[in-house]
């Protein structure tokens, strides 16, 4: 089962036994009344209200078992969407860690009397013009020399685009639950 579906139905069940805790208060001020009001009412109505206060524990336990299990839920949803926003950080700073390889190399190159494509040496500058004009320095001292090596860009190649979506993995991940009692899984829409 999805965890959206989980938290869904454990919330409609809350919400039934908050309904179901009211009408049993609302039982047990009436019949505190008829108590007060009727001679002798306290023997008289003693079961009912004995029957009624066990109703009321019943519910109240009922309700906190669903609280737990809906924070539960909570945590399990919170673990799976900072575990997603940890795998877009990961991928976002290898990205980076093979950009930066990509940015000494073309320095490395220049440097060395090599030849690389213009968009190479634009990324080069973009990131350090410092850096830029220490290779290019260095590639003068070693113009001289005949033999210089051309290089084909580093950045040829598609970038690819990686989507990502904490919510709807933190929603859609699967769940070892079983629903409330008496209750359906409840149907939803992506992303609802």
């Amino acid at each position: 089962m999805r965890l959206i579906e989980a938290q869904q139905a454990y919330r409609i069940q809350r919400q039934e036994l908050i309904d179901q805790r009211r009408e049993l208060l609302n039982r047990q001020k009436t019949l505190e009344r008829k108590m007060n009001i009727t001679e002798g009412g306290r023997e008289l109505f003693a079961e009912e209200a004995a029957t009624l206060e066990l109703s009321i524990n019943a519910n109240k336990e009922k309700f906190e078992q669903n609280l737990k299990v809906l924070d539960s839920l909570a945590e399990q949803e919170a673990l799976v969407w900072n575990a997603e926003v940890c795998r877009q950080q990961s991928d976002a700073m290898s990205d980076y860690a093979v950009d930066m390889a990509k940015i000494m190399e073309v320095a490395r190159r220049i440097s060395s009397g090599g030849r690389v494509p213009a968009t190479d040496e634009q990324k080069l500058m973009e990131y350090s013009m410092e850096l830029y004009m220490s290779a290019k320095n260095m590639a003068m001292l070693k113009e001289l020399e005949e033999k210089r090596k051309q290089y084909d860009s580093l950045w040829d190649e598609e970038e690819k685009q990686v989507e990502y979506d904490p919510q709807g993995k933190a929603e859609n991940a699967e769940v070892d639950i079983a629903l409330p009692e008496g209750m359906e899984p409840v149907e939803t829409e992506p992303g609802s």
